[in-house]
């Protein structure tokens, strides 16, 4: 999978706030993701985000 800077990325599990959407702001080894409920952000290794994304919403598509 492709993640680019700004993508909203639907998780399978939910965050203790509820939200189940990320915002990347970092792409590499190791991401870092933006909550989009409560805005925690977390560093997460590469293998755990791709092995639990659900949906991709590119940041183009909500121009």
């Amino acid at each position: 999978m492709n993640y680019e800077l700004g993508d909203i990325i639907t998780m399978k599990k939910p965050h203790p706030c509820g939200s189940h959407e990320w915002e990347v702001l970092r792409v590499g080894a190791d991401f870092r993701l933006k909550c989009m409920g409560c805005g925690h952000q977390v560093m997460i290794k590469r293998t755990i985000v791709e092995k639990n994304t659900k949906h991709i919403q590119r940041q183009n598509e909500n121009q």
